[in-house]
């Protein structure tokens, strides 16, 4: 049994044949289900113009959320720094933070949130991407705007990464990291080790903290899993090929696309990294990944088409982990 605090990642998938707003119910179903569980935290990803995932913004639903559950923290995973300025990003952190307190978090990424290169521009109200200095400057203005609004309580500061750049940017900062191994596996071992290395204590932390998020699809059968998780494996097809603008499918529709042997490849050497199968299979792999990486913390995202199928892989995921 695995023996770590287990939290959740919701990324608001928009079904095929339903709504955005479908999509805002089932989110906050699920989030009423993953605190019937005892998971410990729940964050929401901050994405725009997508076919397959709301545009909602973190703080949004973070503080909704807060505000009909118990027991979960809640926060972002992230909001993402190049769209936002820090003072309104660190203003409305410690407001929530304040309204709910030791129950908010505030985890900060890099990325756009969008493959539609207008909508990117019109986030960073025209201006080009952030470069590396750009984005470690507001990460670390948002900090300061943190300390200086003077609202209240704080929330805990997470640095979002995916590769060594921004775990150099968690380190030299000193704040906790939650990797996304569920986006970028191979970057997973050396990032972690780059963090480790190179941190240095700040008042958010004392030491290296990591969180890792890991890709969790758990069903009764190994068959069930993988008809589960297909959906998503279009999508992800669909991104390497460039064409990232996709409607997340059916069940139906997806058992009937045909990857090509270059999409298998790719595909099954991502699958291999993460958490897909029964109790069993996704106990082994995720103890896997907990052992390699020298986890204090696991992240599930479960993007699969059904919702009840997501809380039945939350429930099944949930009895592996010890009960703190």
């Amino acid at each position: 049994m695995i023996d770590l605090p287990l939290s959740a990642l919701e990324v608001s998938i928009v079904e095929a044949g339903t709504t955005p707003a479908d999509a805002l119910a089932n989110c906050q179903h699920s989030a009423q289900e993953l605190s019937r569980l005892g998971y410990h935290r729940l964050w929401f990803a901050e994405h725009h113009h997508s076919l397959a995932i709301g545009a909602f913004p973190p703080a949004l639903l973070a503080a909704h959320t807060a505000a009909t559950t118990t027991g979960l923290r809640l926060g972002s995973g992230g909001v993402l720094a190049p769209n936002h300025a820090p003072i309104t990003v660190a203003e409305q952190f410690a407001t929530l933070a304040t309204l709910h307190p030791d129950r908010i978090d505030l985890g900060i990424g890099r990325g756009p949130g969008t493959f539609h290169e207008p909508t990117a521009r019109a986030l960073r109200r025209g201006a080009d991407p952030a470069t590396d200095d750009e984005y470690r400057s507001d990460v670390a203005a948002t900090l300061d705007h943190l300390l200086d609004v003077g609202i209240g309580e704080l929330p805990e500061p997470w640095l979002l990464a995916s590769s060594d750049a921004g775990a150099e940017v968690a380190a030299s900062l000193g704040l906790p990291i939650a990797f996304a191994h569920h986006i970028r596996p191979d970057n997973t071992l050396a990032a972690l080790k780059r963090y480790r290395d190179a941190f240095r204590p700040s008042r958010w932390s004392d030491a290296p903290r990591v969180l890792v998020c890991v890709e969790t699809v758990c069903a009764d059968t190994e068959e069930r899993a993988a008809e589960l998780a297909r959906p998503m494996d279009i999508i992800k097809a669909a991104i390497l090929q460039g064409h990232p603008d996709q409607p997340f499918p059916t069940p139906a529709a997806a058992a009937a696309h045909r990857f090509t042997a270059e999409e298998e490849q790719a595909l099954g050497a991502f699958v291999a990294q993460q958490a897909r199968g029964t109790r069993d299979t996704v106990e082994a792999a995720l103890t896997r990944i907990v052992e390699a990486t020298g986890a204090d913390e696991l992240m599930t995202v479960t993007p699969v088409h059904s919702t009840p199928d997501r809380h039945r892989s939350f429930a099944l995921v949930r009895d592996l982990v010890r009960r703190g």
